[in-house]
């Protein structure tokens, strides 16, 4: 699969957030998955490009060796770019002695921007929609752990999985004499590799906290609760063995029901916390009450409908509507909410669209 669909995580996001050498070029472009919207995405990506070409050379605050350079990651970016596997949008980043590109399941707003940092809203808020999950898939002796999310075919993690059992090594005449065949998931050599699989959990969940579904044999799982709090902490469990090679499509159907079940248990949670804020008068709704709150840090929850965009400028006292294109227009300020409140402590939560048509379709529970 393309690199640009290599999976966004918060340290992902934590580096690509910190400030760079000038100029930090960030080129957005929305995209499309079927024919005949993505006949022209080939021509206005490059479009865009060649315009941030022509911002980069034209900036007198640009060395001409810097230019050169981040010209030159711009076209290394492209040639990474494969609009076959294009999703609902593509950032390309370029920086001095960088680039990166990533495709994402949500639309964003085309865009050319040189800054010292690099426009990351629109992946904060992706990330944030995307709700992902962990699955843990275990078997007698292997065990693998994959990134999931919404409309996301699992791919498997890498850094700290996958994590083996030493092969099983026995005396077959002892074993022949007195018929002690050893319990798949009961020997001390894996009691030794189910605590490994703990600390791989544990390290990865630290860095990157996520609900996580176990897949594995009802024995497996009952093995993993006794060396450890895995199988406890985990949402759910699926008895279901013999995926711990995958394919990602089979474990993503393994937990589709438990995590339907989930985002529907964690939507209604969310219209009751909203319910109880306007009883106790610390609701927000709409996009200007919502994006003051948050711009004051008062948000503790932000909830957004999955659809909803709007195209606001602000007038001195308030955000208003505006038209895409028009002088200090915003045409990502859903994104930009998501991104302060996230940045403030806030949680963030994505839901059908219609919940809360009644609330102009975004609202927040106000800490005060």
């Amino acid at each position: 699969m393309p690199s640009m669909h290599q999976p966004l995580t918060p340290a992902a996001l934590a580096e690509l957030r910190r400030p760079r050498k000038y100029p930090a070029v960030s080129v957005l472009l929305p995209t499309h998955r079927r024919q005949p919207d993505n006949a022209q995405d080939g021509v206005r990506l490059r479009n865009l490009l060649e315009e941030a070409k022509n911002a980069v050379h034209s900036d007198p605050e640009v060395s001409r060796a810097d230019r050169i350079d981040v010209i030159g990651q711009l076209d290394l970016a492209l040639a990474e770019v494969d609009l076959v596997y294009a999703e609902d949008g593509l950032a390309i980043f370029a920086a001095p002695g960088e680039h990166h590109v990533w495709s994402l399941e949500r639309s964003v707003p085309e865009r050319v921007l040189l800054a010292q940092t690099f426009l990351t809203r629109n992946l904060v808020a992706a990330y944030a929609a995307n709700q992902p999950f962990w699955v843990l898939a275990l078997s007698a002796d292997a065990a693998t752990l994959w990134s999931g999310g919404r409309q996301q075919t699992p791919q498997q993690e890498q850094g700290h999985f996958p994590v083996r059992r030493p092969p099983v090594d026995f005396d077959p005449e002892r074993e022949e004499q007195i018929g002690d065949t050893p319990s798949t998931f009961n020997d001390e050599d894996t009691r030794t590799f189910l605590r490994e699989v703990t600390d791989a959990v544990t390290a990865v969940q630290a860095a990157d906290p996520r609900p996580m579904y176990l897949v594995a044999e009802p024995e497996a799982i009952s093995a993993l609760d006794e060396v450890g709090p895995v199988a406890r902490d985990a949402v759910a469990h699926i008895g279901h063995g013999g995926l711990a090679q995958g394919p990602g499509e089979a474990l993503a159907r393994a937990v589709e029901d438990a995590d339907r079940q989930r985002d529907e248990r964690a939507v209604a949670a969310v219209l009751d916390d909203l319910d109880r804020a306007r009883g106790s008068r610390t609701f927000a709704g709409g996009v200007d009450e919502v994006w003051q709150s948050v711009t004051e840090g008062r948000a503790s929850l932000v909830a957004i409908e999955d659809g909803y965009r709007t195209t606001v400028r602000d007038d001195g006292e308030h955000l208003v509507p505006a038209d895409s294109g028009e002088r200090g227009a915003r045409d990502d300020i859903v994104d930009e909410i998501a991104e302060q409140a996230l940045d403030t402590g806030a949680r963030v939560r994505f839901v059908p669209d219609g919940d809360l048509a009644d609330s102009g379709h975004i609202a927040a529970v106000l800490r005060y």
